[in-house]
């Protein structure tokens, strides 16, 4: 057992687990580890979208009491079911785009600079959408969302494939835009999560099974126990910080971060990329 991979998957878990659900990419982060790491050969990046399923089951946990009155009475409640069909509707965009772009998406922009730049943007782009005149709020609950709501917020999660700039950051701050309560887009991102990220990470241990042996199972095990443990304390953090604040501190983490990768690569200092 190599303990030293061990203690790189446990990194990465800790990462993801703690930046899946804020404004601040996990894809970005887990690529930038990975690179100071020496973990970012192809078995790694199969590792990245895998260990998210522990992050997701953090999500789960936190909202099991919804989820498990939705999921009973979807054979008779009508709001229930409306609920589930939001959350299928908004996943779709992404299954499509992801499979027709997705390839190509990973071969050409998976690169430290290109997650700097996209930090960056995003992180002007929450500040503009924090500090503009306020939309009013229409959506006060993701129970008041109608299909056309879950279809838009699906196409703006499909941003995130884009390296850098964050599923979560996407769906949220576009849900604002689009008239949703902070609570009610921050709730419906980490629903429509579960199926977006345990679908990514299903299709791509299938689709790279070559790569795998039962020799990494300590690896895989390792990092969807920090996984776990981090988004768990990270989401109950979020929805207690959301109450009563903005998210312009992920924006200037965001802008500042972007411009310390961007720096510390072009100047040599650091050297991101293998």
């Amino acid at each position: 057992m190599d303990l030293i991979l061990l203690l790189k998957a446990a990194v990465m878990g800790v990462v993801e687990g703690l930046t899946e659900f804020l404004p601040i990419s996990s894809t970005g982060h887990l690529i930038l580890a990975g690179a100071l790491l020496g973990f970012d050969d192809d078995k790694a990046k199969v590792f990245d979208i895998a260990i998210q399923t522990g992050a997701i089951l953090a999500v789960v946990i936190v909202y099991w009491q919804k989820i498990s009155s939705t999921v009973r009475a979807l054979p008779r409640s009508a709001d229930a079911q409306r609920f589930a069909l939001n959350v299928f509707i908004a996943f779709v965009p992404a299954v499509i785009l992801g499979l027709l772009f997705g390839k190509a998406i990973k071969a050409n922009l998976f690169t430290p600079e290109v997650v700097a730049t996209t930090f960056i943007i995003g992180g002007f782009i929450i500040l503009w959408a924090e500090r503009r005149q306020a939309v009013a709020v229409r959506i006060g609950e993701v129970e008041d969302m109608r299909w056309q709501d879950a279809l838009k917020v699906g196409l703006v999660q499909c941003l995130a494939m884009i390296p850098g700039t964050s599923r979560s950051g996407a769906t949220i701050i576009g849900g604002m835009l689009l008239g949703m309560s902070r609570k009610a887009a921050t709730d419906f991102s980490f629903y429509l999560a579960i199926p977006t990220l345990i679908g990514a990470g299903a299709y791509s241990l299938y689709k790279e099974r070559a790569l795998l042996s039962m020799a990494d199972a300590p690896m895989f095990a390792v990092g969807l126990v920090f996984s776990f443990f981090s988004a768990w304390v990270c989401v109950r953090w979020l929805l207690k910080f959301i109450s009563t604040n903005s998210f312009e501190v992920f924006a200037w983490y965001r802008i500042v971060f972007g411009l310390v990768v961007l720096g510390t690569s072009y100047s040599g200092l650091v050297k991101w990329a293998a």
